[in-house]
């Protein structure tokens, strides 16, 4: 293999042709040099008179190999990607399932080798990270709670706080830990709706792991609802605002201080929505928050006993479609 200097299939002038490398056959000697390069054999070959003209080469294409657990075709090219959630390398020996002509012995020895070298702790941990991530996907959950309750899943599986716990009630804390963690907090009747797990279960296995994960829980406050709830009742902006502020004056107010944040938003809602000539029906209202009719009405009865201190000049000066004719008479 010979190299010269200046020679070029284009025309080149100047200073670039001295710059210009080219590499060609020496008995060819073609401006435009038909050079290939045999993988397989790791020689680069004249396509013309056919002089190996380099040895050893590397191949630069992509190597697709199949890393799939089922038939047919896998794309990944280098195996799954490491997942953070899981112990150890990561870096088993696989057992192919094909190759050995249809008798079906690779399947079994595949199937036995998974068995036997898969550990315990780690099944258990990927079949919860699977229930975690379709319960919080159903109710559309961002990712980074997922993740969250995963990580708290996994410190309870490392500390052995699992043992005689129910395993549903251990996912339905860690995803109501996680909500609170991500500051999207949920009720707890919206984690049993979701986990169908009963309350008393998730509130025992919820303080249990406060107190031996030392997570930071926060507190759940009226506001952390609001938005939510406005937007599953197709409640505008205005609403939604008026609702905040009568709801940061609510919790004030020393006759209500006692009432839970979900009875305070929800009797918020159903106020601010007849306030400003949209009202939602207690029933509705009952559907979305999870808190029962007569609560809403009964809260409702305070807020209306006190609008005089709720109902202050700057809400009505907010939108002209506050009146506060509108409310009805608890």
């Amino acid at each position: 293999m010979s190299i010269t200097e200046g020679q070029q299939p284009f025309a080149i002038s100047g200073p670039e042709r001295q710059r210009n490398v080219v590499l060609e056959c020496p008995y060819c000697r073609d401006q435009v040099p038909n050079l290939v390069d045999d993988f397989a054999s790791g020689d680069c070959i004249c396509g013309n008179c056919g002089l190996v003209l380099g040895d050893r080469i590397v191949d630069t294409r992509s190597e697709w190999r199949t890393f799939a657990n089922e038939e047919g075709d896998d794309p990944s090219r280098v195996g799954n990607a490491a997942n953070p959630f899981l112990d150890g390398a990561q870096l088993d020996t696989l057992i192919a399932r094909n190759g050995d002509n249809g008798s079906g012995l690779a399947r079994d020895l595949n199937r036995t080798q998974g068995r036997t070298t898969a550990q315990r702790h780690e099944r258990n941990l990927v079949q919860a990270y699977k229930e975690i991530s379709a319960l919080c996907e159903s109710y559309d959950m961002p990712k980074t709670t997922i993740d969250i309750a995963k990580q708290l899943y996994r410190r309870v599986e490392n500390e052995h706080l699992q043992r005689g716990k129910n395993n549903d009630a251990i996912i339905a804390a860690c995803i109501f830990l996680a909500c609170r963690q991500d500051n999207a907090p949920r009720t707890f009747k919206e984690i049993c709706a979701l986990t169908k797990v009963d309350r008393k279960d998730i509130g025992r296995t919820f303080k249990f792991l406060k107190s031996k994960l030392g997570a930071a829980t926060g507190t759940t406050s009226s506001n952390d609802l609001i938005a939510r709830f406005c937007a599953n009742l197709n409640l505008d902006q205005d609403t939604r605002r008026i609702t905040e502020i009568l709801t940061r004056k609510a919790k004030d107010m020393d006759n209500i201080s006692g009432k839970s944040p979900v009875s305070i938003a929800s009797a918020c809602i159903y106020l601010s929505s007849h306030l400003m000539g949209c009202g939602r029906d207690a029933k509705a209202i009952s559907e979305i928050a999870g808190v029962g009719e007569a609560t809403i009405k009964a809260t409702y009865k305070t807020l209306y006993a006190n609008r005089k201190e709720l109902l202050t000049p700057d809400i009505f000066a907010r939108t002209p479609k506050a009146n506060e004719a509108n409310l009805p008479t608890p």
